[in-house]
This record gives structure tokens, sequence and C-alpha cells, in this order.
């Protein structure tokens, strides 16, 4: 449960602070975007990889290998947008990445939250059913 919270803070947190960045501190610096999107898609890409067997496993594992395969994915669109940010002048590609990265997690949010309640319950009855 406790991670598919923080998912969700997560989406939230990405969506409001790309719109604060694009809307109040202007363009994105594309450099940084780009050199700090390729470190983390190394470091994301190895995690999937190791994680790879366990994506259809209970909840928690689960949502550990979602937000690898999340945050590779992430990383792979920021540094497309650091070049489309560079080339336009203009963050609205930021805007667009955060926005689709923002509803990645909150879909994966949703998906460990429903699995985990699931899960919670049918531990639960479990329980009931031995000691009742």
């Amino acid at each position: 449960m406790l991670k598919g919270i923080s998912l969700l803070a997560m989406g939230l947190w990405v969506a409001g602070t790309t719109l604060w960045q694009v809307f109040v501190l202007g363009v994105p610096e594309a450099g940084v975007m780009g050199i700090v999107g390729v470190l983390a898609l190394l470091a994301n890409l190895a995690s999937v990889f190791l994680l790879m067997g366990y994506k259809d496993g209970d909840a928690n594992v689960r949502s550990v290998w979602l937000c690898s395969r999340n945050h590779a994915i992430g990383n792979v669109a920021v540094v497309l947008a650091a070049g489309a940010v560079a080339f336009f002048h203009n963050g609205i590609p930021d805007l667009v990445v955060a926005g689709v990265m923002a509803a990645l997690f909150l879909t994966s949010a949703t998906q460990i939250l429903r699995q985990s309640w699931a899960e919670w319950r049918h531990a639960d009855e479990h329980d009931h059913h031995d000691h009742g």
C-alpha cells in the first residue's frame, strides 16, 4: 500500500514541479535534462533487467519492477524532451513528457493500490477463517 501511495505522490509531484518549472521559472536547461536523463536511464535499465523475473510477483515485488520500468521509460522521454527543448527553445516538450510520466505513475499507483488492497483483504479473510 505504501509503495502505491508513494507512486501516487510521485505522479502528483512530477506534474506539479514541471508546471512550476515551465510557467514560473521558464524554459528548463536542456543540457542538464539530457545528462541527468542518460545517467538515470543507465541505472534504471540495470534495475529493470535485474527485476525482470519478478514482474508478475506479489504487489510489493511487482511495484518495485513497475517503478524501475516507469523510471526507465521516463528517462528516455526526458532525454527526448531535452533535445526538443534545446531545438525549439521552448518548455512545452518538457510539459508533454511530464504529463505522460505523471499519467504513468498514477496508472501504476492505481494498479498497485488495487492489487495490494485485494491481497490485504484476502490475507484478512484467510486469518478470519483460520481463527474463526
